[in-house]
């Protein structure tokens, strides 16, 4: 299954989704690769670091920019689950990888600022359709403030109604120091000490393999 995890604003915790989400499905028993097809290339640091640090279960990280369709393909016949990190923008990586995937995991914040990015996103899902008709979007929002008299999260959720091209998820990623600590030592939180971040991936994945 390839999973491409995008969106069309930077910030909004792509890559942190990625190797989250790539360790928790290494250590469920899938055979993962991950694509980095950013230049930030912040995925690929975290894979080299968690080689150096010797981290088990091993993740196969891989950098690619430009057409990533056949490579994508190519990953697909020998791993259970390729995610996918592209860049924050409308990109050729973004739309090549949108042609050849199962499923579109679209992350946004829920202020106002990045759910306008939101129209862009809908017409690239429909461009990507033309060539890919199965594919499945869903949206996630993410690094939502945990305030308990926080609301934009609500209403961010009444926001995506308005695009039914784009499934809502009941997962929310919220902005924890957890996923800041674990980036440089190569780890996921699931590895970590903090147990709300922890069933935030577990939740996640189970959402996105159901």
């Amino acid at each position: 299954m390839i999973i491409v995890i995008g969106s069309e604003k930077g910030g909004v915790g792509k890559s942190t989704t990625v190797t989250n989400l790539s360790v928790e499905l290494a250590n469920r028993g899938w055979n993962v690769a991950v694509v980095d097809a950013d230049r930030q290339r912040s995925t690929a640091r975290w894979g080299e670091d968690r080689e150096e640090q010797g981290h088990e279960p091993r993740i196969f990280v891989v950098e690619k920019l430009n057409s990533l369709h056949e490579t994508l393909k190519e990953l697909d016949s020998n791993y259970d689950v390729v995610l996918v990190d592209v860049a924050g923008k409308d990109s050729k990586e973004m739309r090549t990888a949108m042609t050849a995937a199962h499923q579109l995991l679209v992350l946004t914040q829920s202020s106002q600022f990045d759910l306008d990015t939101l129209a862009t996103v809908d017409r690239l899902i429909e461009a990507a359709r033309d060539f890919n008709p199965g594919l499945r979007v869903r949206g996630m929002l993410t690094r939502v403030p945990t305030n308990a008299w926080e609301t934009e999260s609500d209403d961010a959720r009444e926001y995506l109604k308005d695009f039914p091209a784009i499934e809502p998820m009941r997962t929310v990623l919220y902005e924890r120091k957890a996923y800041r600590d674990v980036v440089g030592e190569g780890l996921g939180v699931v590895e970590w000490k903090n147990a709300k971040a922890k069933n935030e991936i577990r939740n996640l994945a189970e959402e996105l393999m159901s």
